[in-house]
């Protein structure tokens, strides 16, 4: 019987509560196949640890959680404690330091949710987006100078890299042909961002060139909102940069009922290093 070792991190708010659920739930999963079991080991990182220790997590953070088969975060933020910190120490810091760089969203109307769509256009939605979390604006590449002159200024720049499109181009690809449709929806912004996102699209096209069986189309990103409420069924897989594909996947959890129902895993597709899985709100 194959063991999995799983991190079990419940963080901050509702976390702990979602992750305790999730635990029973995949127990019994576990139970009912009979071919593999779980083990499950607690990690109290979060706000609280921050408020003892003055760190999210400890210093040797990584090191204790590479072990594991996976890692199940609940949650993170408090009202006392900046996002920057909560985030960037904590999650952030745990998706960068093991190149999660797929996170990958699935999305579908849920049997006894009401989503705000009409049912007809509801019961068409069975998405996958598929978001590069390691660059784009959210690379944490910038900085603040003159603080708290008229002339201050601050700058966050998107990072865009060939190999970064590359990959999740790549990972997308994957996961649509792994899908009845096999169809790939390649979102971008390159009419107002001319150089990463132009390269977003060059690159882009050689990767999905690699997968004939594929049908592959493309959309601006503010198109793409109202093609997700107008025509859900003409969409399957989604690739998009890590500001546009945050703002997408949380238009689907919402048309699905509730951002509180939506999961997304954080993936690092080689496998060397565990993977994360969260509930969207987290």
């Amino acid at each position: 019987m194959k063991n999995y070792r799983i991190a079990a991190m419940g963080g901050d708010g509702i976390g702990p509560d979602v992750i305790r659920a999730g635990c029973r739930v995949l127990q019994a999963l576990a139970e009912k196949n009979g071919s593999f079991r779980l083990d499950f080991q607690d990690f109290d990182w979060g706000s609280d640890y921050y408020r003892r220790t003055g760190r999210m997590m400890p210093e040797d953070g990584l090191r204790q959680l590479q072990g594991f088969d996976a890692i199940f975060f609940g949650a993170v933020g408090a009202p006392d404690i900046p996002d920057h910190v909560t985030l960037w120490e904590l999650r952030l810091a745990i998706c960068q330091g093991f190149d999660q760089y797929a996170n990958v969203r699935p999305t579908r109307l849920l049997p006894g949710i009401n989503g705000p769509l009409r049912p007809d256009l509801g019961e068409q939605i069975d998405w996958v987006i598929v978001r590069e979390v390691s660059e784009g604006e959210y690379a944490g590449v910038g900085g603040r100078a003159h603080r708290g002159l008229p002339i201050e200024v601050a700058m966050d720049v998107a990072v865009f890299t060939r190999e970064g499109i590359a990959r999740i181009c790549r990972h997308a690809c994957e996961v649509a042909m792994s899908r009845p449709r096999k169809h790939l929806t390649v979102v971008t912004k390159s009419n107002a961002q001319r150089h990463g996102m132009v390269m977003w699209d060059e690159v882009c096209a050689e990767v999905t060139a690699q997968y004939p069986a594929l049908t592959v189309d493309k959309m601006l990103v503010d198109a793409m909102t109202a093609r997700m409420v107008m025509k859900p069924g003409s969409v399957d897989t989604v690739v998009a940069t890590n500001l546009h594909a945050d703002i997408l996947s949380d238009l689907a959890a919402a048309l699905a009922g509730s951002l509180g129902i939506g999961a997304t895993g954080n993936i690092d597709p080689s496998r060397k290093r565990p993977s994360m899985f969260e509930p969207i709100h987290g």
